[in-house]
């Protein structure tokens, strides 16, 4: 069975226990068992892990297949899964302490550096509070963004962007997740107090914006890691959020098909809902077809062991988050053309609305700053933006 197979294997029990989810505040156990047993979760992770280390637009397909049945579900499946790949990119010894004595460990992240790391005698020191740790609850570790000091890079003095690997006993999360939208992504705080990571589970991002040798691939040296971190990140979320969308999309037309207007006749003869219809399924459909084109564009270009330059980098997720706001765009014209009843927090629409909106608040979506860095490219601008 493939990926995109199993997944839609999935999608009817996902989508059944969505609203018991969100309740939670969590993906309930049953839930996370599906993920992980169904193979998504260790998708991207190494063969030689037991993992399936699948093409890169298998797990497009698959995460915009279980977005589209559970937004939650589909966020902590993008997100958490694009984890093991991460780590495959780490020394061994860091990949060992994780899945040496099971493989199917999960860890979460928190990459936004809000917390404080200095430079020690063998690794680093870290404190402080990160939040939006999506599927913290069943991992067994996390990732953590911080910024410990500064590095030269050609003539520039930059900022050593670092992810760093701790586990339970380093850390504690924080219940802090009452929120409006992807409820069940459980994407609480992490609190970190004084905390020692040693090097060999700590990496830069600048090693990963400038194509630097990393250590996993001496092991892990298929076409599907020697793709960039910030593309690849940034596809989960994409994946997440357009299938999200499209999900919206299907059940407002489902709806819609059978809502009496006031005046009593039936909406899918009205010309403005069907204007509506076509220009969202328009938007969401472009939007994914661009997605699965770059995933594929991307893969050959691993396979053929070919750079992917900054403004590449830069168009790749300029190409994602353009489309997901496009998408949220067309989310949020349809959501206003439905019933009035879809203000009601229990009607099928709102809470997908809701979670739409909450995947568009990440910060690595923001179309604006990537939209710089093409920008610069395609006008031959002095000073290019840095893609990390």
């Amino acid at each position: 069975m493939s990926l995109l197979e199993a997944a839609r294997k999935a999608a009817p029990l996902l989508s059944a226990a969505a609203a018991g989810d969100d309740e939670l505040g969590r993906l309930a156990d049953a839930t996370w068992k599906h993920l992980l047993e169904g193979g998504f979760l260790r998708a991207l992770q190494p063969k030689r892990w037991g993992g399936g280390e699948v093409r890169l637009v298998e797990f497009v397909d698959a995460a915009l297949e279980l977005s589209a049945a559970s937004p939650s579900a589909g966020w902590v499946a993008g997100v958490i899964g694009v984890h093991p790949w991460q780590l495959a990119l780490f020394p061994e010894k860091a990949q060992e302490e994780m899945w040496g004595e099971d493989p199917t460990t999960m860890h979460s992240s928190s990459y936004n550096p809000t917390g404080k790391a200095q430079k020690v005698a063998g690794g680093y020191r870290l404190s402080g509070r990160w939040s939006f740790s999506s599927g913290c609850d069943h991992c067994r570790g996390v990732n953590l963004g911080a910024i410990p000091c500064t590095r030269k890079v050609g003539d520039a003095e930059l900022p050593d962007y670092r992810s760093f690997l701790l586990f339970p006993e380093q850390y504690r999360i924080e219940d802090n997740w009452n929120v409006a939208g992807l409820k069940a992504t459980g994407s609480k705080d992490i609190v970190v107090e004084d905390a020692f990571v040693p090097e060999h589970r700590s990496q830069s991002h600048l090693d990963y914006a400038m194509n630097a040798p990393l250590p996993g691939r001496e092991k892990n040296d298929g076409p599907l890691y020697r793709l960039p971190w910030s593309v690849v990140f940034n596809m989960a979320l994409a994946c997440a959020t357009l299938g999200s969308a499209r999900g919206f999309v299907e059940v407002w037309i489902a709806l819609t098909r059978e809502r009496k207007l006031s005046g009593g006749g039936p909406a899918a003869d009205d010309p403005l809902m069907q204007h509506r219809a076509a220009e969202a399924t328009w938007a969401v459909d472009g939007a994914i077809a661009r997605l699965r084109a770059d995933a594929e564009e991307l893969w050959q270009m691993a396979e053929a062991r070919a750079e992917v330059s900054m403004a590449q980098r830069g168009q790749f997720r300029w190409n994602m988050n353009r489309g997901c706001q496009a998408a949220g765009e067309a989310v949020h014209g349809l959501f206003h053309a439905a019933t009035g009843r879809s203000i009601f927090l229990d009607h099928p629409l709102q809470r997908r609305f809701q979670d739409v909106q909450g995947a568009l608040g990440h910060a690595f979506l923001d179309p604006d700053s990537v939209a710089r860095a093409v920008g610069a490219a395609l006008l031959g601008a002095r000073e290019q933006e840095l893609v990390l």
